[in-house]
């Protein structure tokens, strides 16, 4: 696993003053697993990437890969030590006047391996990617998503326990988008990496991770397993990873009805609840997928008892058994009342 402690970065501007980047970065990544790093522009994504690779030294923290604090290395320690994390780039960096294979055999020869082994290895990793056919093509001759996955797999060619994906998927087609994402999940299965994914793209975070973490300001402001932070209705970063856009329902009374990540929920929980309690049900907004083979998302109802029959406090028993988490939004005066 890699673990980040207490990671700081500044470098000394113009005017000679220090400026702090990074500010005290706190994050672990279990073996086997998916993290994303999410931030806006200038939140200090690029600079954790730098840190986390070891292009950049820390200015203080550590950062442990299987208990070896690679941040107190240098020279030749590190570089060793180093191979321990592979790194994917946006642009994916390929070397244009070699073929996709000797791309990937790049790391291999500049440490001197064996031709045999070379050949194993690259041959290995070319078909882990889906690319054995496209072995002797060049960059100008692949897509960009074929292209990328040369780029993920020589970035595993010297058999890191870590992988960093900085923004491997920007600029990328949908197609292309997911099937990168769906490498991803299967070589982290495979081959028990353990990986941080650097993105901007909230897509990315629902459809690949296990774990999420938001970078403000240098800091991380918020962070947890994805389908935990799905079913916080108070989830700042769960609203990110799932927005609404809702429409307007005058003197009806509205829900946020947030899908549990701890249990299945029923798919059609609205034709069950509308007919056994009388009551019209609006749908307002909503945005729900299949998130680690379960439904999440959220959705925003109005609700209108069509009978004084049943109230609210009849309804929200049930909402919960069928795997639901209940935000009462606004409620007519009326029914503020009678609750």
């Amino acid at each position: 696993m890699i673990e980040i402690d207490d990671l700081h970065k500044s470098y000394r501007a113009p005017d000679g003053q220090r400026s702090e980047v990074l500010k005290g970065i706190s994050l672990q990544v279990p073996a086997g697993s998916i993290t994303a790093v999410v931030g806006s522009s200038g939140a200090g994504k690029s600079t954790l990437a730098k840190c986390i690779s070891l292009l950049e030294q820390p200015t203080s923290g550590s950062i442990r890969v299987n208990g070896q604090d690679l941040s107190r290395l240098s020279g030749e320690d590190l570089r060793r030590e180093r191979r321990a994390i592979g790194t994917v780039f946006q642009s994916s960096a390929l070397l244009q006047r070699k073929t996709a294979w000797q791309n990937i055999a790049l790391p291999l020869v500049y440490l001197g391996v064996v031709q045999r082994d070379i050949d194993k290895r690259v041959n290995t990793l070319l078909e882990a990617v889906g690319l054995t056919d496209k072995a002797h093509f060049y960059p100008s001759q692949l897509s960009g998503g074929q292209r990328q996955r040369v780029g993920i797999a020589r970035a595993l060619a010297l058999n890191p326990s870590v992988l960093l994906a900085d923004e491997a998927t920007s600029g990328l087609d949908p197609d292309a988008t997911e099937s990168i994402l769906t490498l991803l999940k299967q070589l982290r299965d495979e081959y028990g990496l353990s990986i941080i994914l650097i993105t901007h793209e909230m897509d990315a975070v629902r459809n690949a991770a296990d774990a999420v973490a938001e970078i403000k300001h240098g800091k991380i402001v918020q962070q947890g397993q994805v389908r935990d932070l799905l079913a916080a209705p108070d989830s700042t970063l769960g609203r990110q990873l799932f927005p609404l856009k809702s429409l307007a329902a005058e003197g009806a009374l509205r829900l946020l009805v947030t899908y549990a990540a701890t249990q299945p929920v029923a798919t059609d929980w609205i034709s069950r609840i509308s007919q056994q309690f009388n009551v019209q049900i609006d749908l307002l907004g909503g945005h729900v997928e299949v998130v680690g083979g379960s439904l999440a998302g959220r959705v925003e109802i109005a609700l209108r008892f069509n009978n004084a029959a049943h109230t609210l406090h009849d309804l929200l028993p049930h909402l919960h058994q069928l795997g639901l988490i209940i935000e009462v939004l606004t409620q007519p005066l009326l029914l503020k009342e009678a609750v």
